[in-house]
């Protein structure tokens, strides 16, 4: 008899993937207490599919839609209503996989509350050789755990979020830590920041968002002063200083790109 299929309980757990077998076991091994697995890829040329299938998962092919349309895509293939969403590079600790079956066990009792249509819960990054446990590290809050008949992910292409469907829901928070393991280069991570700023400057720019110079030069001020000294993040080290440093000049990048953006749309 296998203990731990019968341990599991009625909850989706989603992802979607692309070339995430180095880091994708580690993510379906935490998640094994769920009932249903599923794994979005978009056509990896790697093992994860592989990866995916020996851990028990369902695999869905579905070409790249933007970060917000996909996971809406990953969630609405779930066999449960109540949704579990990670990353390949993020896995939850026992402390969270606790309050997560309390709060599924609750939800079958017909115990939770209506207007909860899900939970947030506290994130801790892993950046530069350590866990960053302030600034805009740490608890870096984020709802992953919902009820799709009350929720889903924004359509936003990049920095999607998860938003109630209907007015007066609200999100709850759990006890627990979701880890965040990435383990890229800062060269890798600057690569990455630079295409997501682009990403956001484009879609500022197709909704006509002028930023004015103020807004681009104190809104990274603002931001330092609020993690770096506000949120201790210079209790994290040099890591945590990095961290915030880039976070401040993603700000600006993003409204100086946005500016581009606009002052070539208007010369045209």
């Amino acid at each position: 008899m296998n203990t731990a299929a019968n341990n599991r309980i009625a909850l989706s757990a989603v992802l979607i993937t692309l070339n995430a077998g180095k880091q994708l076991a580690a993510a379906l091994e935490s998640l094994q207490f769920c009932g249903d697995l599923v794994v979005v890829d978009s056509n990896s040329t790697d093992n994860t599919v592989e990866v995916a299938e020996k851990f028990g998962a369902r695999v869905v092919q579905q070409n790249w839609l933007g970060f917000g349309p996909q996971k809406q895509f990953a969630v609405a293939q779930a066999t449960y209503d109540w949704v579990l969403c990670l990353d390949a590079d993020e896995r939850v600790t026992p402390e969270l996989e606790r309050t997560i079956r309390a709060v599924i066990q609750q939800a079958e009792q017909g115990l939770l509350p209506s207007d909860v249509a899900g939970f947030e819960m506290p994130r801790c990054n892993f950046f530069l050789g350590r866990y960053l446990r302030h600034g805009e590290g740490y608890p870096d809050y984020s709802r992953r755990l919902f009820n799709r008949k009350k929720a889903n992910w924004s359509n936003d292409a990049v920095h999607e979020k998860v938003e109630s469907s209907s007015s007066g829901a609200r999100f709850e928070k759990l006890e627990g830590d979701l880890l965040h393991e990435s383990a890229e280069s800062l060269e890798s991570y600057m690569t990455k920041q630079n295409r997501y700023t682009s990403i956001q400057a484009h879609s500022l720019a197709a909704r006509g968002k002028w930023p004015g110079l103020g807004k681009l030069m104190l809104s990274p001020v603002v931001r330092f002063i609020k993690f770096y000294l506000m949120r201790k993040g210079f209790l994290d080290g040099w890591p945590g200083l990095v961290h915030i440093a880039i976070g401040c000049f993603n700000s600006f990048l993003k409204y100086a790109k946005t500016r581009e953006l606009m002052q070539q749309k208007r010369e045209r």
